[in-house]
């Protein structure tokens, strides 16, 4: 992609989960009166004005959510709100809502790099460098935040370098092209939970951040992952004398009551324990 002059900035994040379902309340709104327009004293003139802009509205709903990082799951919904717009709006042959698919942003650059991942945006933010720019970094740091409490030690790197690659963007220490080569990158890594030089035996995300939050000694959350699913009861999560079965476990491996409390935080954040 050719290299503009100015340096795309990043603007303040936009949030999209309110108005999604403000404009999905509209379409509904909208169906129920659809068919007594004309009864109500609407022109045909009107009525075609009201369906563009009901569009409009549409296609910035999707803009919104994307460039946001928005994580609320409308799947469940994208059905019912197909048929009201096919119905009401478009009444063309139907197509799907979300470029995206079931596929999150980062799960398209890892799967289909970042070019590719680019063009399933919506035309609204791909003809902007600056809100492409803007969108890769808000889904990145969306997904940093929703990881950050079940490792700490990697996400909280994963912000700082996302905080570096933006600043350097801003200073124009790098050009665009260098941002998505580093921000795609970057994003790999926030998608899989692990970098490069991860070592192969820290084969799930538990003991991957067990490692990352012992200072990378791979023995011994190796040993504290042994450990705690050797002894772990049935529902220990929430029961205090079954969660200090799990706290005895990681203090014969760290011998350290402050540092029993700190990983067992993390171990309380892993699904697989």
């Amino acid at each position: 992609m050719a290299c503009s002059s100015a340096s795309p900035s990043i603007p303040t994040k936009l949030t999209g989960g309110s108005h999604a379902m403000r404009t999905s309340a509209l379409v509904r709104s909208y169906a129920n009166i659809a068919d007594d327009l004309h009864a109500a004293g609407y022109t045909d003139r009107e009525i075609a004005g009201i369906k563009t802009d009901i569009d409009h509205y549409i296609k910035l709903r999707e803009i919104i959510r994307k460039a946001s990082g928005e994580t609320i799951d409308l799947k469940a919904y994208e059905a019912d709100m197909r048929h009201l717009i096919d119905t009401y709006i478009e009444a063309d042959a139907p197509r799907k809502i979300s470029p995206f698919d079931s596929m999150t942003l980062l799960e398209l650059i890892v799967n289909s790099g970042i070019a590719n991942a680019i063009n399933n945006l919506p035309e609204g933010i791909r003809s902007g460098k600056d809100a492409i720019a803007e969108t890769i970094a808000n889904n990145v740091r969306s997904k940093i935040i929703k990881e950050q409490l079940n490792d700490p030690a990697f996400y909280g790197n994963m912000s700082v370098l996302l905080n570096e690659i933006i600043a350097d963007l801003r200073a124009k220490r790098i050009d665009y092209e260098e941002y998505l080569k580093r921000i795609g990158e970057l994003a790999k890594h926030v998608q899989t939970g692990k970098s490069e030089d991860t070592p192969a035996r820290l084969d799930t995300p538990g003991k991957r951040a067990l490692y990352n939050n012992l200072g990378k000694d791979e023995d011994a959350a190796l040993k504290i992952d042994a450990a705690v699913k050797k002894v772990r009861p049935d529902g220990w999560r929430g029961n205090q004398p079954r969660e200090q079965v799990i706290k005895g476990a990681l203090y014969e491996v760290l011998q350290d009551i402050d540092e029993v409390e700190r990983i067992f935080l993390i171990i309380k954040a892993q699904k697989e324990y």
